[in-house]
């Protein structure tokens, strides 16, 4: 499912959110389905996936409590997240039709904005179709200040387990400030490929694998 070199298509818009990410994201993928003749359905991993609107959204607490059986909260107590997200949930994402999963905690926020009202989440979703993710976008964060202590944040814990402290990318954070509230994605093309052509692995799908180069 991975490669060291991949293929992304990314955009950012001013004045949306990672709600009008999604609704974007929805369309695009339509869209091209329809361009290629595959209809509303199509088949990956011996399973029909159905993108006829409205695709499935859920938060990341509820999918915890419905496939995890703990809440978000222990998960990260443990330190296990990450794992719990790999073995009990992504496997029943986007099954039947895409899924997208938001509001990750805010732990897990990397450059997006908190969302208003709750702070303890971030505003950012995933994509999934069949239980593969195939896009991750967000809310931009734009609040220079928070983003230099999540920078300090994530170099002290790179400092504590003994791995070397980026540089405080400053230039960023001086225009960040000037920024509109925007979002923006990352979408795997070569991912949606596999998917739209019902194959197995990313290396059936690429012009070379590394160990062709």
């Amino acid at each position: 499912m991975h490669l060291p070199e991949f293929t992304l298509l990314e955009w950012y818009g001013a004045g949306g959110d990672y709600r009008s990410l999604m609704e974007e994201c929805e369309k695009l993928i339509q869209s091209v389905g329809t361009g290629l003749g595959l209809g509303p359905e199509l088949f990956f991993r011996r399973a029909s996936v159905n993108l006829s609107s409205p695709w499935e959204r859920i938060s990341v607490g509820e999918a915890f409590h419905r496939y995890a059986r703990c809440s978000v909260r222990e998960a990260l107590e443990k330190n296990c997240f990450d794992e719990m997200m790999v073995r009990d949930i992504e496997p029943n994402l986007g099954v039947g039709r895409p899924t997208f999963i938001y509001d990750y905690p805010a732990a897990r926020g990397a450059l997006a904005r908190l969302k208003q009202g709750d702070p303890t989440v971030a505003e950012r979703f995933e994509l999934y179709i069949g239980g593969l993710e195939l896009a991750n976008g967000f809310s931009e964060l734009i609040d220079s200040e928070e983003q230099r202590k999540r920078f300090d944040e994530e170099n002290e814990n790179r400092r504590s387990n003994g791995k070397p402290i980026y540089r405080m990318p400053n230039r960023f954070l001086a225009e960040l400030n000037e920024m509109p509230p925007s979002a923006g994605i990352a979408l795997g093309v070569d991912r949606l490929v596999m998917i739209l052509s019902d194959v197995e692995t990313v290396d059936e799908v690429v012009a070379f694998t590394p160990e062709e180069l």
